[in-house]
């Protein structure tokens, strides 16, 4: 890894990045509970609201568009889609502050791990839409093998992270929080490279057996996607519950005019919006 890498902190490398995670789209059947859930657990603010949408996110930048559709069939993980929306918090005192108050009201989560590169928490919205909570790691303290940044799943030390809140209360999500990545389920990995490395140029940063992790500009990786549970997965029937579409930003209009489109298809159908930082 390059000194000017080692050099940045794990926010300038993402947000600096040719493309970046803008927002993420959920088609959901119940607005009113999902809105709600984003804002009492994750702490989300509501931007803008009305009767068939909601906006959420940190200060006046919108990380989460909700669109209502009570008519559409729920999804399932066996499809292409969501795997998780990851929101990426400032600091890991924010996530230990983060975690004691899911610890405080009750919030049923799923797991926790290390990925050496970040720590992070997994849950489920009321509509079993997948998220993560994490923060990073410094750059200094990430592995690189055979061109591949490393990665794990290992058990977390939750003891030591509610520890580095110091007893601070959650006050919700900090301001410079924003989605560090999205892992998406598809149904052919091969397929899937041709389409986010070769269309948009991501880097290939890592991969383990059924997925594979993409990277723009020297982060670990800002999208991932695996065939774990969907392997084989066509496009996705609407009107369906779930991933909507994923907003890249991308940092100068090179990429947007070589696609000749400002929102295109991945091969299951996710729309993949792009607009200029």
């Amino acid at each position: 890894m390059t000194a000017a890498v080692l050099d940045r902190d794990t926010k300038s490398l993402s947000r600096s990045a040719p493309l970046r995670i803008g927002s993420v789209s959920l088609t959901v059947r119940d607005l009113a509970k999902v809105a709600a859930f984003y804002r009492e657990a994750l702490g989300l603010a509501q931007i803008a609201a009305s009767e068939t949408s909601a906006q959420l996110g940190v200060g006046d930048e919108v990380l989460l568009h909700l669109i209502a559709d009570p008519a559409a069939r729920p999804g399932s993980r066996r499809e292409a889609g969501l795997f998780h929306t990851a929101f990426l918090l400032p600091s890991r005192a924010d996530l230990g502050r983060w975690l004691a108050h899911t610890a405080r009201t009750g919030l049923a989560l799923l797991g926790a791990s290390d990925h050496i590169v970040s720590e992070a928490v997994y849950l489920n919205d009321p509509e079993d839409n997948g998220i993560e909570v994490y923060a990073d790691r410094a750059i200094a303290e990430w592995r690189r093998s055979d061109g591949m940044i490393e990665m794990s799943t290992a058990p977390l030390d939750l003891d030591s992270l509610v520890a580095a809140g110091d007893g601070k209360a959650w006050t919700g999500m900090p301001a410079a929080s924003f989605i560090g990545h999205v892992h998406l389920q598809v149904g052919d990995l091969a397929e899937a490279e041709r389409f986010y490395a070769g269309l948009f140029g991501f880097d290939v940063t890592y991969r383990v057996p059924g997925a594979t992790f993409y990277s723009s500009g020297g982060y670990h990786h800002h999208l991932a996607t695996n065939v774990w549970s969907s392997r084989g997965a066509g496009i996705r029937q609407e009107p369906v519950t779930g991933l909507r579409a994923v907003e890249l930003v991308a940092a100068s209009p090179a990429i947007r005019d070589r696609l000749g489109a400002a929102e295109i298809r991945d091969p299951w159908g996710t729309a993949i919006g792009l607009s200029l930082a």
